[in-house]
C-alpha cells in the first residue's frame, strides 16, 4: 500500500486531497500547523494527522519521521501548504513579502530537500508541488504571492529533469481561483492604499461574479493524477479557469495574451 504526505491539510485543497487519496486506498500523512485529529470525521487506520510547520526544519524532520514510523515509507510528497496575499505592492512591507516566501517558496524547497534522499535510496517516488494559475497570468494585486509561486514553477521544472535521473518524478498542479477555500479568504486580508482602492474593488467584484472557478475536488483529482499517472507531463492545470488560462498562455503571442488579459481585467493601457 502506498503512502502520501500532504502539507497544509487543515482545509480547502489540502483537506480535499487527503480525502481523495484515502478514498483511493492510500495511507495518508495529513500535516498542518495545528493538528485536528477529527478533521476528516471518522478515524482511519490509514490516516495520521501530524503537526508540521514548513518554515521550521526540526518540524519537517519530525513530521517525515512520524509518517515513516506509521507506514514504513513515503511514496509521494504533496507540497500544498501556502499563504495568500491580496495587496498593492507599493505599500506591502518587505517583512510581509518575506513571510509569503518563507512558506510558499522556501517551505516547499525545504520539504523537497528533506524527502529527496529517502526517495533516491529507494529509486522511486513522486513530488507534487501545488502552485497557482497566476503562473499562467500574473494577476494584479498579488505580486508577492505570484512571485513566490513563479519561483516554485522554475524550481520544479529544473528538478523535473534533475530527479528523473534517480527515478523520482516531479510535477506541478496549478489550481485556478477557489472562492470557497479558507486560503482564498486569508489572502484577501491585504494592504490596499487609497490610489489602488478603486481598482482593487473592481477586481474583487469580478472575483465575486466569476463564472468558471476551481473546486477543492478538482484540485484533489489533479494532484492524484500528477502523483500516479505514467506520463511525461510536468504541468497539471486544475479547474476550468486554470485550464483556460493555460491554453491562452501557451497558444498565443505575448501581445495577444496581454491584450486579452487587459480586456478581461478591464485595464486601460
Amino acid at each position: 500500500m502506498k503512502t502520501v504526505l500532504i502539507t497544509g491539510c487543515s482545509s480547502g485543497y489540502g483537506k480535499a486531497t487527503a480525502e481523495h487519496f484515502l478514498k483511493q486506498g492510500w495511507n495518508v500523512v495529513a500535516t498542518m500547523r495545528k493538528p485536528d485529529p477529527a478533521f476528516l470525521g471518522e478515524p482511519s487506520q490509514r490516516l495520521r494527522v501530524v503537526q508540521l510547520d514548513v518554515t521550521n526544519n526540526d518540524s519537517i524532520v519530525q513530521a517525515i519521521g512520524q509518517g515513516i514510523a506509521a507506514f514504513g515509507k513515503i511514496d509521494v510528497l504533496v507540497n500544498n501548504a501556502g499563504i495568500g496575499l491580496f495587496s498593492a505592492f507599493e505599500v506591502t512591507p518587505m517583512e510581509t513579502v518575506r513571510e509569503v516566501f518563507e512558506t510558499n517558496t522556501f517551505g516547499v524547497m525545504a520539504m523537497t530537500q528533506a524527502m529527496i534522499p529517502l526517495m533516491r535510496e529507494r529509486g522511486e517516488g513522486a513530488i507534487v508541488n501545488v502552485t497557482s494559475s497566476v503562473c499562467f497570468a500574473g494577476m494584479p494585486m498579488v505580486a508577492p504571492y505570484a512571485a513566490s509561486k513563479f519561483a516554485i514553477e522554475g524550481f520544479t521544472e529544473a528538478l523535473f529533469f534533475e530527479l528523473e535521473s534517480i527515478g523520482v518524478h516531479v510535477r506541478l498542479v496549478e489550481p485556478g481561483y477557489g472562492p470557497g477555500t479558507a486560503f482564498t479568504a486569508n489572502g484577501m486580508n491585504g494592504l490596499i492604499s487609497p490610489p489602488y482602492q478603486a481598482y482593487a474593488g473592481q477586481l474583487m467584484a469580478q472575483f465575486g461574479t466569476a463564472g468558471a472557478v476551481t473546486t477543492p475536488d478538482q484540485v484533489a483529482a489533479a494532484v492524484f493524477a500528477a502523483a500516479t499517472e505514467e506520463s511525461e507531463a510536468l504541468r497539471f492545470p486544475a479547474g476550468p479557469d486554470s485550464a483556460h488560462l493555460a491554453n491562452a498562455r501557451w497558444n498565443s503571442t505575448d501581445e495577444q495574451f496581454l491584450t486579452g488579459m487587459r480586456s478581461m481585467l478591464r485595464m486601460k493601457r
